[in-house]
């Protein structure tokens, strides 16, 4: 019996350094949110990333293997606002993971911690593919990547208690770094400010809103519903004669200036 008692204290201790040593499984539904995970999480965190940045996150097949991989997940970090709302509820309800049900702190929405540009009062399926929560597309202005940081690692904190401190200090020097390169990419982009600019999808409302800039028209019809030849066509001429009207009131010199911003602002990159 004493042998018996011995052998199963040895292999007690023996397990101790490795669940102290255990990481929190991650599942990141975007890439932006596999690096801040990353950032955050530091080398407490395991981070599985469900989407390259080549994907269209509002179209993923919900597979057997990512499903695995959200049953094993301590946390999940998603966009939100019906992103995702054709692939995620599918893998949470088939992982079957009590950890990441609604309401459990391993349910983490990124857009749950800013505020949401373009809520609609109403939306019917007219309307095209709206999403009723507001415009989900939040990474695009750095100062939402700054308050969803601060949110995770707080999250981060309640799931692994003890490494609490370690969560605190890896955000607070990844926020002084951010706020650095946001206040350098404000004074790169200063001079596109009021600049004018055509987007296909409506998914550049947080970028328009940090940066000032003007939305002259939107190419699809309607969200999610692609252009005609014919309404492409259309778009054509009244963009034509909108840039028209305006390179009157421009001078060469301002218009070459916007362009090079451009440039500079494609360039940059979110993260350096």
């Amino acid at each position: 019996m004493k042998t018996i008692i011995a052998v199963l204290c040895a292999l007690l201790v023996g397990t101790l350094p490795s669940l102290a040593s255990a990481k929190i499984n991650a599942f990141a539904c975007e890439p932006e949110w596999a690096s801040l995970l990353n950032e955050v999480g530091g080398d407490k965190v395991s981070v599985y990333q469900a989407t390259s940045p080549k994907q269209d996150p509002h179209r993923v097949q919900a597979r057997p293997s990512l499903v695995a991989r959200m049953r094993r997940a301590d946390i999940f970090v998603c966009t939100g606002s019906d992103l995702e709302i054709g692939w995620l509820p599918v893998l949470i309800n088939s992982a079957g993971n009590n950890k990441v049900k609604q309401g459990e702190p391993g349910y983490f929405m990124a857009s749950d911690f800013v505020t949401r540009l373009d809520v609609p009062k109403n939306v019917d399926r007219s309307m095209g593919d709206v999403h009723p929560y507001g415009n989900p597309h939040i990474q695009l202005d750095p100062r939402n990547i700054a308050k969803v940081a601060n949110a995770l690692a707080a999250r981060l904190a309640q799931i692994d208690a003890q490494n609490a401190d370690y969560y605190k200090q890896q955000n607070a020097a990844f926020q002084k770094k951010w706020s650095a390169a946001t206040q350098r990419w404000d004074s790169e982009a200063a001079g596109l400010k009021g600049l004018r600019i055509v987007t296909y999808h409506s998914d550049a409302v947080y970028l328009i809103n940090w940066l000032g800039l003007e939305l002259v028209m939107t190419i699809e019809p309607k969200p999610g519903i692609p252009p005609s030849a014919g309404h492409l066509c259309d778009r054509f001429r009244d963009l034509r004669h909108g840039w028209r009207t305006t390179d009157r009131t421009q001078s060469a010199s301002g218009r070459s200036h916007h362009s090079h911003g451009v440039q500079r602002a494609e360039g940059t990159g979110l993260v350096e």
